[in-house]
């Protein structure tokens, strides 16, 4: 499976806005969390999954979501092909980042928040989890 984005929208009368990602199925997902990077941080890498897969939406602010496709998880090559998402709030989409990835999440401004929609059991993500040195990959800002 590749990385996609999954299309939503948005629908707005006069009671207000109604955001949606129809298509995104939520059958496989055990858990999420809300991701606010520091501002003296901005830039939250790299972590890999093995099994794992994740699902990220914007709740408010911009984001750019960094993935690399792991050839060796002992030892991955230095020379992956970094591929970028952007995704903001005012787009009601989510990014799926399927497992065999590590992934990177840079907030472009202050307060930017980020959801993520994880596949695994908190009690299994431990065993999944494989963290890279931040500029393991050099992300250009």
């Amino acid at each position: 499976m590749n990385p996609e984005i999954i299309e939503g929208g948005n629908f707005s009368d006069s009671r207000g806005t109604i955001s949606y990602v129809n298509d995104f199925s939520f059958k496989d997902i055990e858990r999420f969390y809300v991701i606010t990077n520091a501002d003296e941080n901005p830039i939250r890498a790299w972590q890999g999954h093995k099994v794992d897969a994740k699902n990220f939406y914007c709740i408010s602010g911009s984001f750019k979501i960094h993935f690399v496709k792991i050839d060796n998880w002992e030892n991955p090559s230095k020379d992956l092909n970094i591929e970028t998402i952007t995704m903001n709030a005012s787009e009601s989409k989510i990014v799926h980042i399927p497992a065999g990835y590590a992934n990177a999440i840079q907030s472009l401004e202050t307060n930017a928040k980020l959801i993520s929609f994880s596949t695994l059991p908190l009690a299994n993500s431990k065993d999944d989890d494989v963290r890279y040195a931040s500029d393991y990959w050099k992300i250009d800002e």
